[in-house]
């Protein structure tokens, strides 16, 4: 599980124009974006909560299976759990808020309108609710499995790696590059709002305003 399946629901959909779209364009592609954009969350969220909850009990299983010392894994595997229990409750949020077919224009672009809001909402907070949980629990993981297989560096390599030059250099461009990677799919992120969520806002409150007048407030 990684950012890149997240984002790519955003990264499937042409990107939009904004406010200067065509509104006929707008018309004609806007049940077809919206069913599009619909099935590809659903098949996200479920597909994001049941790897996570997969995946939680994998590393519950290891820790009930080590014992008491095993207790940092469980806390992680909680913190994993609750990554999925984000993508469950969203969905079912969804289904409920779900317009049918039969539902009118002004409902179901309402309905866009809405959930363009909250998606962006989750995309602003994204470092809190799906890359903080993981990475904590990464650490706990590993750290407890390092400690279970009792891997204890020479007294002094510590040192000897970061005084030596090469070893040292390797060192500071493995952080550098991972810091970097982390900074960039967090930027990514939050690019995604800007670029395609706000644009897409644009285009549907325009059309919204053409067709039915202004909205009544939809926003955060």
């Amino acid at each position: 599980m990684n950012w890149n399946d997240y984002e790519a629901v955003w990264k499937r959909q042409k990107l939009p124009i904004g406010a200067a779209a065509d509104l006929a364009d707008i018309r004609a592609t806007f049940e077809l974006k919206r069913r599009k954009l619909e099935s590809t969350l659903r098949v996200r969220y479920i597909t994001d909560g049941v790897l996570g909850v997969l995946t939680a009990l994998g590393f519950l299983g290891y820790a009930w299976w080590i014992g008491r010392a095993g207790w940092p894994i469980a806390i992680g595997a909680a913190l994993i759990l609750g990554v999925s229990w984000v993508f469950v409750r969203d969905h079912q949020r969804r289904r409920r808020h779900q317009v049918g077919p039969e539902a009118t224009l002004l409902t179901k672009l309402d309905a866009e309108i809405a959930e363009l809001h909250h998606q962006r909402r989750l995309l602003r907070h994204i470092g809190l609710w799906y890359f903080l949980p993981y990475l904590a629990a990464g650490v706990l993981i590993s750290a407890t499995v390092v400690h279970r297989l009792r891997i204890k560096p020479p007294p002094g390599l510590l040192v000897d790696l970061l005084t030596t030059p090469r070893s040292a250099i390797f060192i500071y461009l493995t952080v550098a590059i991972v810091v970097a990677g982390l900074w960039l799919v967090w930027r990514d992120a939050r690019d995604a709002g800007k670029k395609r969520i706000d644009p897409r806002l644009q285009e549907l409150e325009k059309m919204r305003r053409d067709l039915f007048g202004p909205a009544d407030s939809l926003s955060d």
